[in-house]
């Protein structure tokens, strides 16, 4: 399978409460209270640490243990010298260029004003000369990446907190903190876990801002391929649907347990997961997506729950697809979830 291939989507007909008689948007919900937990802190209430370089080189032990890389740069393994050793990771941006001088001035603006509990926390940051370093809290679980797709599947309980943690997180960066977040790069190297595998979103550095009288944003290609929504290859304004989007494609894999694409299966019809779960669905068999997974399958109407979101997220046309406040009322069954339109049975608006 080579390139892309997105779905002409109805925009009209749609069934459901849930959405307007003469529109094919979900309906704008009013902003609720913020739940307890939930805090958007000023740089006076949780400020940031300002590291000297000399300082992060002995808290890495000399950038000794690496844990990852990212397009902005590599993470390294750290412990702060503190009375309680608390663990960090620290993403050193090694190439300054205007870009990525760019992604640093909007992390450290961005992450430090904001604490949610599905969130990683920026602790603190190095700006010396020409390094540029971010010092986050350590999740010792890795990534939702690992978690998935490298050895035992995890149970379905805990993938469904995973998948509700996520949704969580989102939802606090769209709607609920003092300016709209959209991430631009969610996808699951970007769910960390941590000690108690609380899924906590991270990497902002591609993050873009809205203004407080912004409805969308342009801005160059972003994202990763197999989660990049469709409109970021078309000259059209990017907005939080594109995050929504790739929730839906993180959604569908955690139900499933396998990556979106993969090529090397023997069955074609399987190799792109948001495809065959949605064959899956309009046929009634959605049993073939969690075959082998007892717990999954004694769980089958909140396995179609989750599919069914997920569709509505893949959407191709932004407008159709929820807010992330409407798909955590879906995932939590708090709504009815009206049938998610079949994009199959359209012609593809690329040939």
């Amino acid at each position: 399978i080579v390139g892309s291939v997105f779905i002409k989507v109805p925009r009209t007909n749609v069934p459901g409460s849930q959405l307007g008689s003469n529109s094919n948007t979900w309906r704008k919900e009013k902003r609720r209270k913020k739940p307890a937990q939930i805090q958007t802190m000023s740089p006076e209430a949780l400020p940031l640490r300002a590291f000297t370089y000399k300082e992060i080189e002995k808290v890495t032990d000399g950038f000794r243990e690496e844990l990852g890389s990212g397009a902005s740069g590599i993470v390294y393994k750290g412990q702060l010298e503190d009375e309680f050793g608390t663990g960090i990771a620290v993403k050193k941006i090694d190439k300054m260029l205007q870009e990525s001088e760019k992604e640093f001035a909007i992390e450290v603006q961005t992450i430090g004003r904001t604490f949610h509990r599905n969130l990683v926390r920026l602790l603190g940051f190095c700006a010396e000369g020409k390094e540029r370093l971010l010092v986050y809290e350590l999740m010792t679980n890795g990534s939702l990446n690992g978690f998935l797709f490298c050895g035992t599947s995890p149970t379905w309980n805990l993938r469904v907190q995973v998948a509700l943690g996520v949704a969580r997180g989102l939802l606090y960066l769209h709607e609920e903190c003092n300016t709209q977040i959209i991430h631009c790069d969610i996808k699951p190297q970007n769910i960390l876990l941590d000690e108690n595998l609380v899924a906590k979103i991270s990497d902002f550095g591609l993050a873009k801002l809205l203004r407080t009288n912004q409805t969308q944003t342009n801005t160059g290609i972003r994202g990763t391929r197999g989660y990049v929504a469709p409109e970021w290859f078309k000259n059209i304004g990017i907005t939080s649907k594109v995050d929504i989007y790739s929730f839906g494609v993180i959604l569908l894999e955690i139900v499933c347990c396998r990556r979106n694409v993969e090529l090397e299966t023997a069955d074609e019809e399987q190799a792109i997961l948001t495809y065959w779960a949605n064959d899956c669905y309009r046929s009634g068999r959605l049993d073939l997506l969690i075959k082998g997974d007892e717990e999954a399958i004694f769980n089958i109407k909140k396995v179609e729950r989750f599919v069914a979101v997920a569709l509505w997220c893949l959407q191709e046309e932004p407008t159709m697809r929820p807010t992330m406040l409407k798909v955590t009322q879906m995932l939590d069954g708090s709504v009815t979830i009206p049938t998610p339109p079949d994009p199959s049975s359209f012609i593809s608006s690329l040939q």
